[in-house]
């Protein structure tokens, strides 16, 4: 018997820093789900434009909750390194990047449900996990050899 994905979600405000002198506050979904228990998503709804969602590591936004984490696309830090009230998303496509700051609290409260649901470090753990990657696997290795 398979066992129901769980999930985690939540809204948050963030500001989309433009340049320095221009931001604004957009919604942000925060979602996590115990069949992909490494990551989180992020979905930001801009004005005007389509949603767009962010996959990454959930121990990269705990991490930066409370020091500069992240190489490549996505880097988290702290707002102030001695204040633990704001946190900075850096996300980058090529030479293009947009960054955000949230409140650390909504960030925190929906980390901290997600621990409940799968308790960091024992991702590895979820019964399923073995068997999905094995099916995936199987299906790609079968793709493969039929399209060759």
């Amino acid at each position: 018997m398979r066992e129901s994905v769980q999930a985690v979600q939540a809204e948050v405000m963030m500001s989309f820093l433009v340049s320095e002198e221009l931001s604004f506050r957009i919604p942000v979904e925060l979602g996590y789900q115990s069949c992909d228990p490494y990551a989180v998503r992020l979905t930001f709804h801009l004005p005007g434009d389509a949603p767009v969602t962010w996959a990454f590591g959930r121990e990269l936004l705990i991490d930066g909750v409370g020091r500069p984490c992240g190489e490549g696309d996505v880097r988290v830090s702290p707002a102030d390194p001695d204040v633990l009230g704001e946190v900075l998303i850096r996300l980058q496509v090529g030479g293009d990047q947009a960054l955000f700051r949230s409140s650390a609290a909504p960030l925190v409260a929906f980390l901290d449900r997600t621990d409940k649901l799968v308790p960091l470090g024992q991702e590895g753990a979820l019964a399923d996990f073995d068997a999905h990657l094995d099916e995936a696997l199987d299906r790609i290795l079968a793709e493969e050899q039929s399209a060759g």
